[in-house]
């Protein structure tokens, strides 16, 4: 009492206190011997333990007063992690620490399960960490529920749902993962007190102290009533869609992956299946404050992870929206028949990146305007072609919309888990709705570039602007390298090309190349109108280095295509265009020298149109079949 207490594990070994750090908990990893602390900071260390370990198992159970993390009752099967005040051996120093991983308020618990490290504080999050080597690395932030500041406990339960103990104002709460709901919530008068919870297969049982007098709640079990009739997918409309890829199970048909983000501020991974018709939810992305807007995908540039192989899918996950945040995320999905989806989803946190906390860290801000913290990303477009020995370093840029009339790229550089904002230009002047990146190669001699970064955007006026974009691609690896990762935003500079396309907004654009090297893009407004130019890509004059021309070779407009506003269009083929509007209608066009004749409309069920996506598959005698996915106020494939 009254000094840094001496945390024991296992009645062996012997963390000396520290001036600096109080260790609030601990668990012990049999399997090498390593030690996992907490401590008042909101830091996670590492620290080793020299002599063998398997003496853990034997001495578990035994230590007077031990407790451990996920008692027995709840079936969670986690390994203990005791304290005892038998004789120690002192430990080295830490192998690994993350610091203020749970801010300043401190972590509460630290639990092993499944091979991953599970720690909780009182931000009101809970990390997943795993080992890599010595290295401990966080793979996801969850954040139960709103209002839930003080996580206390994770447990497991025998039917693999997870609950979260925690405290809400003066509430004692127990919220589950799998239903998403919480599952009490008892007057106790905040976490600031002793207190314990057990639950089995016929009762639970709460105890707590206040004002001197211990107090118990206790219920008996009681069979469960409510039957889900239809997984949720969102709480609000879907505002963004896309198709990560098939997975093959063995004894089930494909499923198709998807990815939505939604108003309710979250991202899902879900499976669809063309037989039942179901979709099921693989897990959720909650980390972002506002709604995700938009989402983009691309290869991911580091090693896989060895638990998948290459059988599954793995890619590159960025989602964006509101108050200016992007998240990134890695994701590994392979099929799993023993789960009920029949597919395994693993999500490792990558980076992230918003920009207010940007502005903080600029220098000399008080002599610039301070950025919106309103500002929404409306379009995300990952910038292909950028891993190649012009660039000396794996990294993946990424051009971004903005509602404050800016359009925006970002580098990532996935080995450091870095997200820099490296390029931006206020050309438009209002809100930029959509982006699209592509890639132009040329067959040039050797002391020229033969490929150019290319960049379509639109906005609000009707506009539709293409950039080259490869000088600021190259110049800003050069300055992230001599930097060090941070760097001022470099200019974008101005428009090849300029072209007004509508009367009004852009909500929906698509480029494809033609196999003469030329390029299509297709756009539809709010006025329902679809626009359609034929870009050829040349070299201007130039004696250092030739620059890039853009030639608009055909344009073909198509006023009241649609009755309501165009929210998605494709180019599946260069004769061959697919819309889809806020009327339900989803029309494919073809493409001819007198414009765009209507083919088919077929009417889907989705209100509120939000986005399209769409994708091919071969089938067995060498036909193309097209494929759609629609979201709003619903999903629906086609």
């Amino acid at each position: 009492p009254g000094q840094a207490p001496w945390v024991r594990l296992m009645g062996r070994y012997l963390l000396p206190p520290c001036k600096q750090r109080w260790h609030t908990c601990a668990a012990f990893l049999p399997q090498g011997g390593l030690l996992v602390c907490g401590d008042r900071r909101g830091s996670l260390l590492l620290f080793p333990c020299s002599s063998s370990p398997g003496w853990a198992v034997e001495s578990a159970g035994i230590a007077d007063g031990g407790t451990s993390l996920v008692g027995e009752d709840t079936g969670s099967g986690s390994e203990p992690s005791c304290l005892s005040h038998k004789g120690a051996l002192p430990l080295e120093a830490p192998l690994s620490m993350l610091f203020g991983l749970h801010g300043k308020m401190g972590v509460t618990s630290v639990t092993c399960r499944g091979g991953y490290i599970y720690s909780t504080g009182r931000d009101g999050c809970f990390h997943q960490l795993r080992l890599q080597g010595q290295q401990l690395v966080v793979l996801r932030k969850h954040r139960p529920c709103k209002g839930l500041q003080w996580i206390e406990e994770l447990r497991f339960t025998p039917d693999g749902d997870l609950l979260v103990l925690g405290f809400h104002a003066d509430n004692f709460v127990v919220w589950s993962s799998r239903t998403g709901e919480n599952l009490h919530c008892i007057p106790c008068g905040g976490g600031h007190r002793s207190w314990s919870y057990c639950s089995n297969a016929s009762a639970e049982a709460f105890a707590f102290v206040k004002c001197g007098d211990v107090m118990l709640y206790h219920r008996e079990a009681e069979p469960c009533e409510q039957q889900v009739l239809l997984e949720s997918l969102h709480g609000r409309e879907i505002a963004c869609v896309r198709r990560l890829g098939a997975v093959e199970v063995p004894g089930h048909t494909t499923l198709n992956i998807f990815v939505t983000g939604s108003e309710d501020t979250t991202a899902c991974v879900l499976a669809l299946s063309e037989h039942s018709r179901a979709a099921m939810p693989l897990t959720r992305l909650s980390d972002h404050i506002s709604s995700v807007r938009a989402l983009a995908l691309a290869s991911p540039t580091g090693p896989g992870d060895e638990g998948f192989g290459d059988e599954g899918l793995c890619t590159l996950l960025f989602s964006a929206g509101g108050r200016a945040q992007i998240e990134c995320y890695r994701l590994l999905c392979a099929g799993d028949p023993a789960s009920e989806s029949a597919v395994a989803c693993q999500v490792i946190h990558v980076a992230s990146h918003r920009l207010d906390k940007h502005w903080e860290r600029k220098k000399n801000r008080h002599k610039l305007v301070k950025m919106d913290p309103e500002t929404r990303y409306m379009s995300l477009s990952v910038v292909p072609g950028t891993s190649s020995e012009q660039l000396p370093a794996p990294w993946k840029f990424l051009a971004a919309a903005c509602s404050d009339g800016s359009v925006r790229v970002f580098g990532l550089l996935e080995a450091a888990r870095k997200l820099v904002l490296v390029a931006e230009s206020f050309h438009h002047q209002r809100c930029v709705l959509k982006v699209e990146a592509f890639l132009h190669t040329w067959r040039l001699p050797q002391h020229l570039p033969s490929r150019r970064h290319l960049l379509c955007s639109a906005a609000t006026d009707g506009s539709v602007a293409f950039w080259d974009i490869t000088s600021p691609i190259t110049d800003a690896t050069d300055a992230l390298h001599q930097a060090e990762g941070e760097i001022q935003p470099l200019a974008l500079g101005t428009p090849l090309l300029t072209i007004m396309a509508h009367s009004c907004g852009v909500n929906s654009l698509h480029i494809r190349e033609t196999p003469e090297g030329q390029y299509l893009v297709a756009s539809g407004s709010d006025d329902g109108s679809i626009h359609i130019c034929l870009l050829e890509v040349a070299l201007g004059s130039g004696e250092a280095m030739a620059g890039t021309c853009l030639r608009v070779l055909e344009r073909v407009a198509r006023p009241c295509a649609h009755a309501a506003h165009v929210m998605g269009i494709r180019v599946l083929r260069p004769d061959l265009l697919l819309s889809a509007s806020v009327d339900q209608r989803l029309t494919l066009w073809r493409r001819g020298p007198g414009g765009l004749d209507a083919l088919s409309t077929t009417f889907f069920h989705v209100p509120d149109l939000a986005e399209l996506d769409c994708w091919e598959v071969a089938e067995a005698g060498g036909e193309l079949r097209y494929y759609c996915v629609l979201c709003g106020r619903g999903l629906e494939m086609l």
